[in-house]
């Protein structure tokens, strides 16, 4: 795993590794970019990892792929575990500690520049924010390809990283929920609602006929859409099928009244809204454009 760019590393990185892959680009850059990253990378920490700042240079953005430890930011203490996303920046004090029999394996990416803390706040990642996200094997992939166009050195390497950033920080605003949250009976009953629709999309015609499958109402599920989500049930239900219908549609010899009936619209007319809805274009201009 040991990878790590030529130059000498940052004196903020812990030498208490076992193993690491990390690059630093420009840690000074001119004030006035928009949002440049710095530096990045994965880290298996060694039993006796330990970070303790009072504040830090950049903003920075890390998850726990494996492990335990503990988190202090500020005046808060988290326990650390798979899925745990945490952020720092200027003016917020950090305590990260690994458990010596289960230690942390994590990846982390520090950024500057003018966006960033408004990038942060928009997808509520402010610094000295702690979540969990849902998707952990996509995360961690993303983090990957972040590592790899950073090691890479070329002259592209920090525009590459910067637009894999900004990438990255929708996609965990994508799938964060505050652990407090994740606690709740109704957020069981959230997941257990959203995993039905993806599963089952296809054939569900209607969102009252998803809800009660759910074995919830309609106007609920709605409700916890709202408290957990960042769409509607329908949306979503709308969204699955016309991403299926688009790759359907790349069939020369489906036609869209085939595609329409597969979905469970009755009404051709129906689907051809609904999908300009989503894609911004008809089914006929989406095949033409195809």
């Amino acid at each position: 795993m040991s990878a790590e760019s030529t130059r000498k590393p940052p004196e903020f990185f812990s030498p208490h590794v076992s193993e690491a892959r990390r690059f630093y680009l420009d840690l000074t850059p001119p004030p006035d970019t928009p949002l440049v990253v710095v530096c990045g990378g994965c880290e298996c920490c060694a039993p006796d990892y330990s970070i303790r700042r009072a504040t830090f240079p950049y903003y920075s953005v890390e998850f726990v792929a494996a492990g335990k430890g503990s988190l202090v930011l500020g005046d808060q203490t988290y326990s650390l575990s798979s899925g745990a996303v945490f952020s720092y920046g200027p003016g917020v004090a950090q305590k990260i500690t690994t458990d010596a029999r289960d230690p942390l394996e994590k990846y982390f990416v520090d950024f500057t520049g003018s966006r960033a803390l408004d990038l942060l706040a928009e997808y509520g990642l402010a610094p000295a924010s702690f979540a969990r996200v849902f998707a952990t094997a996509e995360i961690q992939g993303l983090f990957d390809s972040l590592i790899r166009d950073g090691l890479k050195g070329t002259g592209q390497a920090s525009m590459l990283c910067a637009t894999l950033l900004e990438y990255l920080i929708v996609k965990l605003a994508d799938s964060l929920m505050p652990w407090e949250a994740r606690q709740t009976p109704a957020f069981a009953t959230y997941q257990r609602c959203r995993r039905h629709i993806a599963e089952h999309f296809d054939r569900l015609k209607s969102l009252e006929r998803a809800a009660r499958e759910c074995h919830v109402d309609r106007a609920y599920l709605c409700r916890l859409f709202r408290r957990y989500d960042r769409q509607t049930p329908y949306r979503l239900l709308m969204r699955l099928k016309m991403n299926l219908a688009a790759e359907r549609l790349e069939n020369p010899g489906v036609l869209v009244k085939q595609v329409a009936a597969e979905l469970g619209f009755d009404d051709p007319l129906h689907f051809s809204r609904t999908f300009k809805s989503v894609f911004g274009l008809s089914p006929q201009a989406f095949r033409r454009m195809r």
